[in-house]
């Protein structure tokens, strides 16, 4: 406990956030204590509540700079509505991944099952709030190309989850670089939103289509031809052997 009079009072506080912070990650909210902490910060448990009030204010303290941090970086990647749709999409696989790569713990913290705090505060909350960002971007684009715009909300829904829950799976699997797995989801964001139906419907499964199928052939039953064409692209894809390549 000596070591505790040799650090001023924020920078103790700032041990107790990086402890704190770790201790979260490896083991969730609820598995640890304030004795737990205060040992590993080598001090007594009146230091910790004198700092925080409890295990409580800390976590609250860890939450609130790691949400700080990962918004401002998503932000700032969708503030530049002048680029090119795709840069955007870049951009913040990007900014997440980056985010995980140098916030391992802090990102450990945020998808964790946290305690019942305020939900203006939380993960999912500021998921919402990029999500609300995508799909204003989709909404100019959908409205430009004439495509229906109900199911905006849901598409953006879509785009945030699939990178989040992949930068999730790669936290804890980094076989490839953040720049390969940014390519691999731009890939399937991209040319999955290049070739967007209209009017999309399920070719096997909905019950039109059963309908369909009912008493057809076998060789007749492979569904192809079945949907509409694709609608105009919601963006020109990339490639050389399409026309107007990547054109906004």
């Amino acid at each position: 406990m000596a070591n505790a009079s040799r650090m001023t009072s924020f920078q103790r506080r700032e041990q107790l956030l990086d402890v704190g912070r770790s201790l979260f990650a490896s083991k969730g909210f609820e598995a640890v204590s304030v004795e737990e902490i205060a040992a590993s910060a080598k001090v007594s448990k009146p230091i910790v509540y004198e700092h925080f009030g409890g295990k409580e204010g800390l976590y609250a303290v860890v939450v609130d700079r790691e949400m700080r941090s990962l918004n401002n970086a998503l932000t700032s990647a969708l503030a530049d509505l002048d680029a090119h749709p795709r840069q955007l999409v870049e951009r913040t696989a990007l900014a997440l991944l980056t985010y995980i790569e140098e916030n391992a713990d802090g990102f450990q913290v945020l998808v964790r099952d946290s305690p019942s705090t305020d939900p203006a505060g939380s993960f999912s909350s500021l998921l919402g709030d990029v999500s609300s960002r995508v799909e204003t971007i989709l909404n100019d684009s959908f409205k430009r190309l004439h495509m229906p715009s109900k199911g905006v909300p849901y598409y953006a829904q879509m785009l945030v989850g699939m990178t989040v829950f992949t930068g999730q799976y790669w936290a804890n699997r980094r076989k490839i670089s953040k720049e390969q797995l940014a390519a691999h989801i731009v890939n399937l964001a991209w040319y999955g939103l290049s070739r967007l139906e209209a009017k999309p419907t399920l070719r096997y499964e909905g019950a039109k289509a059963r309908k369909a199928l009912k008493g057809k052939p076998a060789q007749d039953q492979s569904g192809e031809g079945q949907n509409q064409p694709a609608a105009s692209d919601l963006y020109d894809a990339e490639g050389t052997s399409e026309a107007g390549s990547d054109q906004a």
